[in-house]
């Protein structure tokens, strides 16, 4: 089985930087792309933060994420990182980590939950004074 295991989340003041971490482990996979998605209100659909495809350069980041959030990973440790700077209330949320196997079926959209095949229990990010 395939384990994704998120690590990092806080509180942290507005202002204020984190860095999650997303270790993979189980049965290896071949994976194509991971990500981070976030879940603000209980009950409603992840919302996508950022994604990176495990080989190669390319990067995905939603519009309210964009020049705050960094997604990288390291290949050695089978572990995906997001560093989350100039934090806000609004940034507020549990934070999963999301993997799509290289066989996937699913439809493929890098924003789109459905999209991914494994995912974490998720982290809890608190930004408040």
């Amino acid at each position: 089985q395939v384990r994704l295991v998120e690590s990092g989340g806080g509180l942290v003041q507005p202002g204020g930087s984190l860095r999650l971490s997303c270790a993979a482990s189980g049965r290896t996979f071949s994976r194509s792309v991971m990500g981070w998605f976030r879940n603000q209100t209980p009950g409603k659909e992840r919302e996508f933060v950022a994604a990176m495809r495990w080989f190669g350069d390319d990067t995905y980041y939603s519009a309210s994420v964009k020049g705050r959030f960094t997604v990288s990973r390291d290949k050695a440790r089978n572990t995906l990182f997001l560093q989350m700077n100039s934090l806000s209330p609004e940034d507020t949320a549990v934070y999963y980590c999301a993997a799509r196997s290289t066989h996937s079926s699913r439809s493929w959209s890098h924003d789109t939950e459905s999209a991914y095949d494994f995912w974490g229990l998720g982290t809890r990010v608190t930004v408040s004074s």
